[in-house]
């Protein structure tokens, strides 16, 4: 999410108009990787809570994920009772969803991406990233900002041509030091933003200094904020693709 919790690392060479945007693309895909490879390794598995705040009500969601590389994760909520046990899967670009109420597996159409995910100001495709940040965009290394006395490389992103995304634009500041991501901003198809997410919190894990809490804040909902907070994160555990399957969606429970 953007932090994501399921982050894609791989960088496919853009199509170049002029040379000085060649270097500047190919930079600010290097700062990317590098702020990638801030917050995942080989695999990981994290615990984490979502607060969803809005005017007459608060409510929290815990889960638990697991990733493999690029293209494997599962994500299980584990509170409250009523969601305990819904699950998602990601094995490259397909998503499915379990839901124990209805004893189903639900394989997740594109036009479900863009779906706020569990009621909160995330999408679907924030969260289980089904795009790449370096795939599916093309990266613009625009003039460093200080974003609350950090110096923050500042990165464009724009969608490639074939790409089916959900953002019409993103924004990055990314900590020229340590490569944080201190703060996105997620644009619609008319240039306007939709959705800011603030990161806070840096903390050391073994190896890796991580921004442990996230805040969504949607442009057009005064009021609502969604918040993701990480309880424990491991880096580099052991884990098969085999974990990922989805007889294993229907009967994991943590």
């Amino acid at each position: 999410m953007t932090f994501r919790c399921i982050y894609s690392l791989f960088f496919i060479s853009l199509f170049i108009v002029e040379m000085v945007y060649s270097q500047s693309d190919t930079e600010a895909a290097r700062i990317i990787r590098q702020a990638e490879d801030q917050v995942r390794g080989n695999s990981s598995l994290g615990t984490f809570t979502m607060t969803i705040e809005r005017p007459d009500y608060t409510r929290n969601i815990s889960m638990k994920s697991w990733a493999l590389g690029d293209d494997y994760g599962l994500t299980l909520i584990t509170a409250p009772a009523r969601d305990r046990g819904t699950a998602f899967l990601k094995r490259g670009r397909e998503v499915w969803n379990w839901q124990p109420s209805i004893d189903r597996v639900i394989k997740m159409p594109p036009s479900m991406m863009s779906q706020g995910w569990m009621g909160s100001d995330l999408t679907t495709d924030d969260l289980i990233r089904q795009t790449s940040i370096l795939n599916d965009y093309a990266h613009t290394l625009l003039p460093e900002e200080i974003l609350d006395g950090i110096t923050c490389h500042v990165i464009e992103l724009t969608p490639n041509e074939e790409a089916a995304v959900v953002w019409g634009k993103i924004k990055m500041w990314i900590s020229k030091v340590d490569y944080l991501q201190y703060k996105s901003e997620f644009f619609d198809e008319d240039m306007k933003v939709v959705n800011t997410i603030l990161g806070s919190v840096p903390k050391q894990v073994g190896k890796r200094k991580l921004l442990t809490r996230m805040e969504v804040l949607p442009s057009d909902k005064p009021g609502n904020k969604t918040i993701m907070t990480y309880q424990e994160i491991e880096f580099d555990i052991s884990i098969k693709e085999e974990f990922f399957s989805l007889q294993n969606l229907r009967r994991i429970q943590g």
